[in-house]
């Protein structure tokens, strides 16, 4: 893990601690990166309850509720499924915190409406709601992969930081 990224993860971890609160991933398309880098942390089992890669649309409905509804109207890359993730991820877990993650991150897969790239997150808690953004990232699959990484960690720096 690079410099950058331990470094958030370790910043988040400090701030759950503190709280006494627990995190859940739900992973598509950065396929278990984010509970890696949040792993990558000594002392991690503190506050880091589990995490579901669900690479699959059967993966997400199987362990997270994703509807099927919600996959066909909307497809696995979008705001209504990347929400449905993160609260499926808070439902099945002993998590306080989620942080879910859906996108294209090529080099094919993507379309004129969502390109390669095309990365949604959403954070969840179970005291406040969600919270959930769509990014267009560039690069080849493992910078969009990190980027979105990143984005993950920060945004979840944000979350635990109020």
């Amino acid at each position: 893990m690079d410099h950058e990224l331990f470094t958030l993860a370790q910043f988040v971890g400090q701030a759950l601690q503190s709280q006494q609160k627990k995190l859940v991933t739900a992973e598509s398309c950065t396929g278990g990166c984010i509970a890696q880098g949040l792993t990558d942390v000594p002392g991690s089992s503190l506050w880091f309850d589990r995490g579901f890669v669900t690479y699959s649309n059967a993966a997400k409905i199987q362990m997270l509720a994703v509807k099927p509804e919600t996959l066909e109207r909307y497809g696995a890359v979008s705001a209504e499924t990347v929400i449905e993730m993160a609260l499926g991820a808070l439902c099945h877990s002993d998590a306080d915190v989620a942080i879910a993650v859906t996108g294209i991150a090529g080099p094919s897969g993507g379309s004129e409406e969502k390109p390669v790239g095309t990365v949604f997150i959403a954070w969840a808690t179970k005291a406040v709601g969600y919270k959930v953004i769509q990014e267009n990232l560039g690069g080849d699959r493992q910078a969009i992969r990190r980027q979105t990484v990143v984005l993950a960690l920060k945004g979840l720096v944000d979350l635990v930081n109020v």
